[in-house]
């Protein structure tokens, strides 16, 4: 498939990392930013090992990432959402600005991300929906 569109400058977008211990959380979080939209989209990227030091020793854990897909005015916003949602007592959370994209990406980014939009689920709803749809995890 050929190139269509010169890649622009990032026009505020902004790419966030994080780490969940579990893709069903990594669903859930990812699925109730995007709803409140903070965020345009959320990759959740299972099979990670991660190895790190906790608390003076070394730990190596299986971890989910997920890549979030936000821009500048709603990063604030979105990492204190992400605190309230995240079990982890430290949550990862890096935010790289991104250089250039696509324009028809990024104008969806910001599209997507547009603070006052209609929001199509309560706060939490999603989470709690998903738990309850499937409280085994399978």
């Amino acid at each position: 498939m050929a190139m269509t569109a010169a890649l622009a400058p990032g026009a505020g977008a902004w790419l966030v990392m994080t780490t969940c211990p579990d893709e069903e959380t990594a669903h859930g979080i990812a699925r109730t930013l995007v709803e409140e939209r903070l965020a345009a989209c959320g990759n959740v990227v299972p099979g990670v090992t991660s190895i790190y030091r906790w608390q003076g020793e070394i730990e190596t854990a299986a971890e989910c990432v997920v890549l979030f897909k936000t821009q500048a005015e709603r990063l604030e916003a979105l990492a204190h959402r992400l605190e309230e949602l995240h079990p982890y007592e430290v949550p990862e959370f890096l935010a790289f600005p991104v250089e250039r994209g696509l324009p028809a990406y990024l104008a969806w980014v910001a599209a997507e991300t547009e603070e006052g939009a209609a929001v199509e689920a309560p706060a939490e709803a999603s989470i709690v929906a998903a738990v309850e749809e499937d409280p085994a995890g399978t």
